[in-house]
C-alpha cells in the first residue's frame, strides 16, 4: 500500500507547499472490508501545525488532491521530517493507523517540484505526550496530594487543561480540575490538589488532559491510570509513592487513549 505526495518549496512568499494527491491498496480495517482513510500532516520536532484531510469513505484505493501549507523558511528545513499518517476513520473508537510516511527534510531536493509514490510502512501508535506527576500520602492523616506538574509534546491542541478523579469501584469519589493553559502543547502547571480519604478506598487515579472548547464538548487527548490495578509505570508510581510515605514522588507518565484506559478498568484487579 502506497500514497502519493507533491513537495514545493517557495522563497517568495515563504512556504512548503505540501500535496497529498491519493493512495492505493490500503488495507482492509473496518469489518464490511473497507477502510475510512483519511491523511495526517505535520512536521517534527515541532509537532504544533498538524493538518488532516477529509475522510474518504469506504474506500482502499482514495482520492484526496488536498494541499496545506507550512511556513518555514529553508533554512530552517534540514533538521526537520515531514510526517504523513495515514489513518482509518472510527466513529466509535479510536483511529487506527494504516501506515506512515517519514520524509526528512535533508533527505530531499526541493530546488525543483517533487512528485512522487512512497510505500506506507506500519503505522505506529500515536504519541499523545507526556505528563509529570508527583504524589505524596500521609498514612496517618489519610491524606493524598496529586501535584500536576507539567505536559509536554502534547498532540495539537489550543487549551489543555487537566482533570483528576479518584475512583473507588468504578465509582467517581473526588475530581479537581486545573487551569486551562493557553497555546501551549508543554504547559506548566504546578498545581496541588489534596484529598482526605482511608487507604482502603484509594483504587484508581485517574488523570485526563483536556483540550478545552468553549462552545463545544471539551476533547480527550490522553489518559493515565495509577494505582493497585495498574500496569507498568502507573503501578510503579502508586508503589513508590507508599513505600516514601510523607515524601513527594514524582514520574513521568506517557498519556494513553482515553477508550484504552477505560477499557482496562473495566477488567477485574488480579
Amino acid at each position: 500500500f502506497r500514497l502519493r505526495s507533491t513537495l514545493q518549496h517557495l522563497s517568495f512568499p515563504l512556504k512548503l507547499i505540501v500535496g497529498i494527491l491519493q493512495a492505493e491498496n490500503l488495507p482492509a480495517m473496518d469489518m464490511g472490508g473497507t477502510s475510512d482513510p483519511y491523511v495526517k500532516v505535520y512536521m517534527l520536532p515541532d509537532k504544533k501545525k498538524k493538518f488532516e484531510t477529509k475522510v474518504q469513505r469506504k474506500n482502499l484505493c482514495p482520492v484526496f488532491n488536498e494541499t496545506f501549507i507550512f511556513k518555514i523558511p529553508y533554512q530552517e528545513l534540514g533538521g526537520q521530517t515531514l510526517v504523513l499518517q495515514v489513518f482509518d476513520f472510527d466513529r466509535f473508537g479510536k483511529h487506527d493507523v494504516i501506515g506512515q510516511i517519514s520524509i526528512p527534510m535533508n533527505s530531499v531536493d526541493l530546488a525543483q517540484p517533487l512528485h512522487e509514490w512512497r510505500d506506507l510502512v506500519g503505522g505506529e501508535k500515536e504519541e499523545l505526550g507526556d505528563i509529570c506527576i508527583s504524589l505524596r500520602y500521609v498514612p496517618t492523616a489519610g491524606k493524598l496530594t496529586i501535584n500536576i506538574m507539567e505536559a509536554k509534546h502534547l498532540k495539537a491542541m489550543d487549551y489543555p487543561f487537566v482533570k483528576v478523579v479518584l475512583q473507588h469501584q468504578g465509582k467517581r469519589l473526588k475530581k479537581k480540575k486545573t487551569t486551562v493553559k493557553q497555546n501551549t502543547l508543554n504547559p506548566y502547571f504546578n498545581e496541588s490538589f489534596s484529598f482526605e480519604i482511608p487507604f482502603g478506598q484509594i483504587q484508581a487515579l485517574l488523570i485526563t488532559v483536556y483540550d478545552y472548547d468553549k462552545l463545544g464538548s471539551n476533547d480527550a487527548i490522553g489518559k493515565v491510570w495509577i494505582g493497585f490495578g495498574a500496569s507498568g509505570v502507573g503501578l510503579r508510581h502508586w508503589s513508590d509513592m507508599l513505600a516514601n510515605p510523607r515524601r513527594p514522588v514524582a514520574q513521568w507518565h506517557a498519556l494513553c487513549p482515553e477508550e484504552e484506559v477505560d477499557e482496562a478498568l473495566k477488567k477485574p484487579i488480579r
